[in-house]
């Protein structure tokens, strides 16, 4: 029997998840520029809500807006979907990006992911450390144990290159600053970006063109899975270990299932099974272009993406019943 077959998820379910991300990014694009991160966030919180609760699902969020008491909706834990079909997990971050979003800058989109019930990684939403490369090297050559020297040199022998050849990108954040430094020591060069790093790690598979070969720091979980999710339909490898550091994020990761505080999971430990992701973009990016609104239309442009097959499809579709928005 082919993998595809034996999967139980409804192959279906992948163009029923456009229509989620795509209500998504609608719903933030139509705020975007106007320096409201919350308005527009809420907004992709809700239309994504509604689209989730019309599918054929047994759904339960495990990487969502936050946990119950933080969250009103898509929080870790709530069930989704219409009640029947599948039960499966939930990685989603209806509007990644939010401050790109509202400053109308690169690479803003709506993602979601979903696996089999068990097969994404259920924890708190903290930071995780990540590390990823794209498809094609042998595995290992990376590792969150070794300095960031370490890992910037073996991809550049990996990739047959000098290490000035080597395009790391990282979050502009405070937080980066010995690692930033620590990786132009190398000789390497840096992509900064102030936002966005699930569009950060997927930028590593297609380096000729996004010119980003390997990406270093410290980011939110919930995108660490998303990037995962990603990573095990398209290729490549990375690792995660979450940022555990106090004891009251210790005993919420541990009532989730998190025995060790420092594991460091693989991309196939974060998301495993058969896998579909689709993303949207809110914004003109590298990977997708933004949401377009004419008299006429609306515009939107998804990535839609099956581990099981390693499918990966782009969607542009013009919506004319502008109502359903």
């Amino acid at each position: 029997m082919s993998k595809v077959a034996s999967s139980g998820l409804d192959r279906i379910l992948a163009l029923e998840l456009v229509r989620v991300t795509e209500r998504a990014a609608v719903a933030a694009a139509r705020l975007r520029g106007r320096g409201d991160e919350k308005a527009a966030d809420q907004a992709a919180v809700d239309a994504m809500r509604s689209e989730l609760n019309r599918l054929p699902i047994r759904g339960r969020v495990v990487i969502g807006e936050g946990e119950r008491d933080e969250a009103p909706m898509l929080y870790i834990g709530e069930e989704v979907g219409q009640g029947d079909g599948t039960e499966v997990d939930i990685a989603l971050d209806p509007l990644e990006g939010t401050t790109i979003c509202a400053k109308n800058l690169p690479n803003s989109m709506a993602v979601i992911a979903i696996a089999e019930r068990g097969n994404l990684l259920y924890a708190p939403d903290v930071y995780m450390e990540k590390i990823a490369i794209g498809p094609g090297y042998p595995e290992g050559i990376i590792s969150l144990d070794l300095s960031p020297r370490e890992n910037i040199e073996a991809l550049a022998r990996a990739k047959n290159v000098q290490v000035s050849e080597v395009t790391a990108c990282i979050l502009d954040r405070p937080r980066h600053a010995r690692l930033i430094e620590e990786v132009r020591a190398t000789g390497a060069s840096i992509r900064l970006i102030g936002d966005g790093d699930v569009a950060g790690v997927i930028h590593t598979t297609d380096p000729d063109e996004t010119g980003i070969d390997i990406y270093l720091g410290i980011g939110g979980a919930p995108e660490g899975v998303l990037a995962a999710a990603a990573l095990r339909c398209i290729g490549g490898q990375m690792q995660g270990r979450l940022q555990l550091n106090s004891e009251e994020q210790i005993k919420r990761a541990r009532k989730m299932g998190v025995t060790d505080p420092r594991k460091i999971y693989s991309a196939e430990e974060m998301a495993s099974g058969d896998v579909l992701f689709a993303a949207t973009g809110v914004t003109d990016g590298n990977m997708l272009s933004g949401v377009k609104f004419t008299r006429e239309h609306v515009q939107t442009h998804t990535i839609v993406m099956r581990s099981s097959s390693q499918t990966v499809r782009e969607i542009i579709a013009r919506h004319q019943d502008m109502d359903k928005f």
